[in-house]
């Protein structure tokens, strides 16, 4: 069993409750945590009462409530540049604040890019810092070039990007590449586990995103827990 296979499979995970209050019209978030293994109460609401909205328990306390439009950015990632994304951000701050170490299963990506542009946006409003980015593969970077190219220049952040090297990256200042070759041990391992973590820089909050690709779709959770963020980053750069 790998670092990041143990990390995983000892993670303390907390018990959350959560319940859906709606209408009598399901609401998207409820699909995607049937589709996710996270079980939830729907209770109804009137037609005339307030906007769907959901409420989290964890480990028996209440935790928060949030409305269902804002949660849905793990449904509908937010296109917005760095540092613009304030429509947005209470949906993202209640993904890490009240699903904070909930084990996610069979997620697609659409939900690990919704949550690794937070961490992203952490890292680039705080300025600096270290982040570490592996997205499997350093071909699948070439897609989030243009993001990482902006935290490079605009921020005095250090990036550590990780990758099976099957695809060449540019030089980028303040960017360091740990590429993953066709003989290294860790290599079925990066090559499974989509993983960004932000070390909070000064002052800033920490966070931290590991999930292992599966048969299903992916496995795995988030978390601002500082402690857990520095286990998940030296599990990674431990390659």
């Amino acid at each position: 069993m790998t670092a990041l296979d143990s990390l995983l499979a000892s993670i303390e995970r907390r018990y959350h409750a959560i319940t859906v209050f709606r209408t009598e019209e399901p609401t998207e978030i409820e699909g995607l945590f049937e589709r996710h293994g996270v079980a939830f109460d729907v209770q109804p609401i009137p037609a005339n009462g307030p906007e769907p909205f959901v409420l989290v328990e964890t480990d028996g306390e209440f935790a928060g409530v949030i409305g269902v439009d804002e949660l849905e950015v793990l449904v509908d990632p937010s296109t917005a540049d760095l540092g613009h994304r304030e429509e947005t951000a209470a949906g993202y701050r209640a993904v890490f604040d009240l699903l904070d170490r909930t084990v996610f299963t069979a997620l697609r990506r659409r939900p690990l890019l919704a949550v690794s542009q937070e961490i992203e946006d952490r890292a680039y409003r705080a300025g600096n810092g270290t982040l570490h980015a592996s997205f499997q593969t350093l071909s699948t970077f070439e897609s989030q070039l243009p993001v990482y190219c902006h935290l490079a220049t605009e921020t005095d952040l250090d990036i550590h990007v990780h990758g099976v090297d099957d695809w060449e990256p540019p030089e980028l200042p303040g960017v360091t590449y740990h590429a993953v070759g066709a003989d290294a041990p860790e290599r079925d391992e990066i090559g499974r586990y989509w993983v960004v973590t932000f070390d909070g820089g000064e002052g800033g909050q920490s966070s931290g995103l590991v999930a292992e690709e599966t048969a299903d779709g992916y496995t795995g959770f988030w978390t601002d827990d500082a402690r857990l963020v520095e286990e998940i980053t030296a599990a990674l750069a431990a390659h």
